[in-house]
């Protein structure tokens, strides 16, 4: 798929996935890998990743987590910050990594959601953390759940170009 394609075509799928959909490992490999080599500050390469596909820990998390789209994952990629590492950059460092993540998915077909408020909870972060086996200097930001959609997820349009870019200052639009 072309590069522009990847980003026209992703969208952060919050419907049921087909559970029968699962990416092989090598396609989760490379996926992560694509998160690997985003951009750092300071080169630190902070985030860390938990690739999540056993069923048992992907029925636990949804269960924990008590959303429907992470019920139906039938994998999930956990995005690990690492606060004491990358001091103030760590959220930048998490942010693009997952953003080369959501594409690198797309890209081979796959749709994926962007969960991070349900984490931000502690009654909902640290349980996840311990199923996972978080060490308690790493802050879990970030669950990728990835599969085939089992039924189509809304998309919501983006506001045009006009509203939410000018040229050389600050609503300054460009003649045509």
């Amino acid at each position: 798929m072309e590069f522009f394609d990847v980003i026209r075509k992703r969208y952060s799928h919050k419907a049921a996935f087909d559970p029968t959909s699962r990416p092989t490992d090598e396609e989760l490999r490379h996926i992560v890998e694509a998160g690997m080599a985003a951009p750092s500050a300071m080169n630190l390469q902070s985030p860390e990743f938990v690739i999540i596909t056993e069923a048992g820990l992907l029925q636990q998390i949804g269960e924990i987590t008590d959303s429907a789209v992470l019920r139906s994952a039938p994998a999930m990629i956990a995005v690990l910050g690492n606060p004491e590492a990358a001091e103030a950059f760590y959220r930048e460092d998490y942010a693009a990594a997952t953003e080369n993540i959501l594409l690198a998915a797309t890209a081979l077909g796959y749709s994926v959601g962007w969960l991070d408020g349900i984490f931000r909870d502690a009654a909902v972060r640290e349980p996840v953390s311990a199923l996972l086996n978080i060490p308690q200097d790493r802050l879990l930001c970030v669950v990728i759940p990835v599969g085939k959609p089992g039924e189509e997820g809304a998309r919501r349009a983006k506001k045009p170009f006009e509203e939410r870019a000018s040229w050389n200052g600050y609503a300054v639009r460009r003649p045509s």
